[in-house]
C-alpha cells in the first residue's frame, strides 16, 4: 500500500483520545509484522489502550526512532463538510480527522517499511506509536519506561508532528491542573450560613493573574512567541442557580514554560493559595491533569545536522505547540520534530494533508534508512 492508501485505513479508525484503541493497534501491528518488523504491544495502565513499538533491522544496534501518536482529537465540529473518519480526496488534498495531526506521519513511515525491509540495515529504525498524546502526552511515558528492554539506546528520535517538513529543535513545557473548591450550600438569602465556593475561587483567580503579570518580566527566550512562560485559566464552572449558595467551583488552568523553567513550579503559587482556603472551612482538591517538559536541542547536535541533510533545509529553533519530544529528551534521547502537514490545520473541521507532503515525508524517512545500510 502507498501512503495515501495507508492513511485511508488509519483515518477510518476513530481513535479519539481517551477511548479504547485496540482496533488501530491491531491493524498497525498486522501491517508491520507482514513487512518483517518485530512488534511489541505495550498495554497502558488504563487497560483498554496501548502503545506499540516495532523494529526493522538489528535491535541490538543503536538506531533511530520514528515517533507518532495514534490518537486524534474528537471530530465534533459542526462545520465538517464530509465524514471526518472517511478520507476524502479533493485535488491534492486529503481530508479527514488526523490527516495532519498526525496519522499522515504514521502513513508515510509505514509506507516506507517495505523498502526498508529490503535494505539490509546495519542499524535499526524503530516505530514508536503512542496513545493519548492529545490528553497531555499520557501514553508515551509508559513506553519510555520500558525502552531499555526493547532496543539499544537510540541515537535519536524524530517526532513526526506536523511541521511542514521543517525540523524543529525546541518547544515549551506544559503542566495543566484542575482545582476544586468545596463549600457549603444553602439559600442565597442567608449567605452567612454557607460557604460560597465561587467567591472563594476568586482568590485563586487573583493569584493566577498576579503570576501572569510576573511572568512577562521573567526568564525570556527570544526563540518563542511570546518569549516568556505563560499561564492561563481555561475553564471555570460552578453553581446551580442564582438563589442557591454554590458549594462547588472547579477551575482548570495551564502553564507553558520556556526551556529551563519547570511548568509545574509555575503552578505552585496557585496551589498554595487554593490550599490556604481550607483555613476558612473550605475543602480543596488539586490534580495535575497533564505535564510534559520543554524540548531544547542544540543547533549543532548530530541529530539536528542529520535532519538538515535529510530535509535539505535549516532547522527551526522553536515552535509554540508542545509534543512528546520533550519526554524523549528527558529520558536521555536526543529528539527533534519533523513531519508532514501543518499545525494550523489540526484540531479543526476539514483537517487535511497534501499528497506532496506525504511524499516528502516518506522520502525523508527512506533517506534516513539509506544512511543505515551496510
Amino acid at each position: 500500500m502507498n501512503a495515501k492508501e495507508l492513511l485511508d485505513h488509519l483515518v477510518a479508525f476513530p481513535s479519539v483520545v481517551g477511548t479504547p484503541n485496540g482496533e488501530i493497534v491491531g491493524w498497525v501491528r498486522g501491517y508491520l509484522e507482514s513487512n518483517g518488523a518485530t512488534v511489541t504491544v505495550l498495554p497502558g495502565p488504563e487497560g483498554d489502550r496501548a502503545n506499540l513499538f516495532a523494529t526493522i533491522g538489528p535491535k541490538d544496534e543503536r538506531g533511530y526512532i520514528l515517533s507518532g501518536h495514534m490518537d486524534v482529537v474528537s471530530a465534533s465540529e459542526p462545520t465538517w463538510t464530509s465524514d471526518p473518519f472517511r478520507l476524502r480526496a479533493v485535488g491534492d488534498r486529503l481530508f479527514g480527522r488526523g490527516a495532519s495531526d498526525m496519522k499522515g506521519f504514521l502513513a508515510a513511515a509505514l509506507a516506507g517499511l517495505p523498502a526498508m525491509a529490503k535494505m539490509q540495515l546495519s542499524r535499526p529504525i524503530h516505530f514508536a506509536f503512542s496513545y493519548d498524546e492529545e490528553a497531555g502526552c499520557r501514553g508515551v511515558p509508559h513506553m519510555l519506561q520500558r525502552l531499555e528492554n526493547l532496543c539499544a539506546p537510540p541515537l535519536g528520535a524524530i517526532i513526526g508532528e506536523p511541521s511542514s517538513m521543517v525540523a524543529i529543535r525546541g518547544h515549551k513545557g506544559k503542566a495543566a491542573a484542575r482545582i476544586e473548591i468545596h463549600g457549603t450550600t444553602g439559600h442565597s438569602s442567608r449567605p452567612d450560613k454557607g460557604l460560597n465556593a465561587i467567591h472563594a475561587m476568586t482568590a485563586v483567580m487573583d493569584a493566577t493573574l498576579k503570576t501572569v503579570d510576573a511572568l512577562r518580566n521573567s526568564a525570556l527566550d527570544p526563540n518563542f512567541e511570546p518569549p516568556y512562560s505563560t499561564l492561563q485559566i481555561g475553564t471555570i464552572t460552578g453553581g446551580r442557580s442564582v438563589n442557591i449558595i454554590p458549594d462547588l467551583c472547579t477551575l482548570e488552568l495551564e502553564a507553558r514554560a520556556v526551556p529551563g523553567v519547570s511548568p509545574a513550579v509555575l503552578l505552585e503559587p496557585i496551589k498554595t493559595t487554593a490550599e490556604a482556603l481550607e483555613n476558612e472551612g473550605f475543602r480543596t482538591a488539586w490534580e495535575i491533569s497533564s505535564t510534559y517538559p520543554a524540548l531544547s536541542l542544540d543547533a549543532d547536535a548530530p541529530l539536528a545536522r542529520l535532519l538538515e541533510e535529510l530535509t535539505g533545509a535549516p532547522t527551526l529553533a522553536a515552535v509554540s505547540y508542545g509534543t512528546e519530544a520533550g519526554l524523549y529528551q528527558a529520558a536521555g534521547i536526543d529528539a527533534i520534530i519533523c513531519g508532514p502537514g501543518d499545525i494550523s490545520r489540526a484540531h479543526r473541521a476539514d483537517e487535511f494533508i497534501r499528497l506532496d507532503e506525504l511524499a516528502a515525508c516518506e522520502q525523508m524517512i527512506l533517506r534516513l534508512a539509506k544512511t543505515l545500510r551496510h
